[in-house]
């Protein structure tokens, strides 16, 4: 694929988003912007939500994963569905019982002005980092891909890229997103969905050939029940996606600010049902790529793995072209889908949260967060830059883990606010929010020397409980 070509593939996408985004911005109000007036069909916020939550990493790296971990990861999938019945029965009809625009506001009712501070502040730091570490890996493609061969500067591409997200979506928010996402989604399973006939095909492998190749293929170990202190662990893994989809979905201001806009509960409730049903099978779909695409690069000879596997395949010269440009629309569709969503989660989280935008003359409030989400594009502009600057895979990934931990805190205080009756002395918990990770983090270091025992994902459960504890330590009496 030419640079030209490249672009051209860039500028019809974003046409494409800017033109969705004009259809659907009547109105440029904040319940438009933060809730999209609560009329989004539940259909449609369930598509866009794959694409919210399948990051350009989770595009790169599922299959890239499948040679180290084969098909462990289902496991964690699998364990999604259980995290997704508690979002819909036990968080969603509290949400909107409440009527909540941010969802960390219920931490100042249940227990205080700092509590609620802390869930909000550790919302944004997670999605500030986690966004820009997903956009950064993209910028950088289109860098290789394009800029460099035309002497633009990696901050040039950054900042239009941003201000691409920006153009359609400060006017109308969530309400806009809603509708981008499943563009967006669709573009990601199709780009899947040919990457996959396509190599098949190279292989001369029909459909149903290609997944009994996979099927006999040492790639497609699914259940690891034979070490209980292997990551990949069946019930550590299992209970593992369980919190995580808890966490990264229904604690998480992002994912459940799509839900918030559907008209009532009920519609809320069967958007999660389905959307989660249809990311298990989208999720075993890229599974089934990525044994697919070793099986490939071991016939021709390609030594690429891990997230270099997939690019190097699409763009393997054996490949149609199609198969590229489909790569990279997917590519792009999947950091954008979440990026976007990100970003106008920040703003309202920011102006709800922090600045209490509800409070302000009326007259003020837009231009409040107008100007709010102008920040968040520039902060989400500097942290890549500094990714760009430290220029090391390890910390830059490292410093992703981390933001992972955040979640943890939040885990521990809403179990915390449902489960039990206590209040607890509100100043507090900062002490509380602060440790759990920290101590979280020497345990993953230390349990390997101590023990003998890996912690893989399932170390989020630990974090929580280490929060849930120094909230009873800190409870009244």
């Amino acid at each position: 694929m030419t640079p030209v070509m490249i672009i051209s593939v860039l500028v019809g996408y974003f046409a494409l988003l800017i033109f969705i985004s004009k259809m659907t911005s009547d109105d440029d109000g904040n319940e438009s912007f933060f809730v999209g007036k609560k009329q989004s069909p539940w259909y449609i916020v369930a598509f866009g939500m794959i694409g919210a939550s399948l990051s350009g990493v989770t595009f790169i790296s599922v299959p890239g994963w499948v040679a180290s971990s084969q098909f462990s990861y289902f496991q964690m999938v699998l364990g999604y569905l259980v995290g997704y019945s508690v979002i819909a029965t036990v968080l969603m009809p509290l949400y909107y019982k409440l009527n909540l625009t941010s969802i960390y506001s219920y931490l100042e009712g249940r227990f205080g002005f700092w509590s609620y501070k802390s869930g909000a502040f550790y919302f944004l730091l997670s999605r500030t980092i986690g966004a820009s570490f997903r956009l950064f890996l993209v910028a950088n493609v289109l860098q290789i891909l394009v800029f460099d061969s035309w002497n633009i500067p990696f901050a040039a591409t950054v900042a239009l890229t941003i201000a691409l997200i920006w153009v359609y979506t400060h006017k109308a928010g969530i309400k806009t997103i809603i509708w981008t996402d499943t563009l967006q989604t669709l573009f990601m399973i199709v780009a899947v969905v040919l990457c996959f006939y396509y190599v098949a095909d190279a292989m001369d492998f029909s459909i149903s050939t290609a997944i009994e190749q996979i099927s006999l293929s040492e790639y497609s170990k699914t259940f690891f029940l034979e070490d209980a202190n292997s990551a990949s662990f069946f019930p550590k893994k299992f209970f593992a996606g369980a919190f995580i989809a808890i966490v990264m979905t229904g604690l998480d201001q992002d994912m459940m600010q799509k839900n918030l806009s559907c008209p009532n509960i009920k519609d809320a409730q069967k958007n999660m049902f389905w959307f989660s049903i249809v990311l298990v099978f989208v999720n075993l779909l890229f599974l089934g790529l990525g044994a697919l695409l070793y099986l490939f690069a071991n016939q021709v000879g390609i030594s690429a793995t891990g997230d270099d596997l997939f690019a190097t395949v699409a763009m393997h010269e054996s490949m149609p072209v199609v198969v590229g440009l489909f790569f990279l629309l997917g590519l792009i569709a999947a950091a954008y889908s979440s990026a976007d969503s990100a970003l106008t989660a920040l703003t309202t989280s920011f102006c709800v949260d922090f600045l209490a935008i509800e409070k302000k003359e009326a007259s003020k409030q837009i231009s409040i967060r107008k100007r709010s989400h102008i920040l968040f594009s520039v902060i989400l502009f500097l942290v890549i830059l500094i990714f760009k600057l430290i220029n090391d895979e390890s910390v830059i990934s490292a410093l992703f883990k981390v933001a992972g931990y955040t979640y943890g805190p939040l885990l521990g205080m809403y179990a915390f606010g449902l489960f039990t009756k206590w209040k607890i002395n509100d100043h507090l918990i900062i002490p509380v929010v602060l440790l759990a990770p920290i101590i979280s983090y020497i345990l993953q270091l230390k349990s390997p020397v101590w023990w003998g025992f890996h912690f893989g994902f399932e170390l989020l459960i630990v974090n929580g409980v280490l929060c849930f504890l120094g909230m009873l330590l800190i409870r009244k009496r």
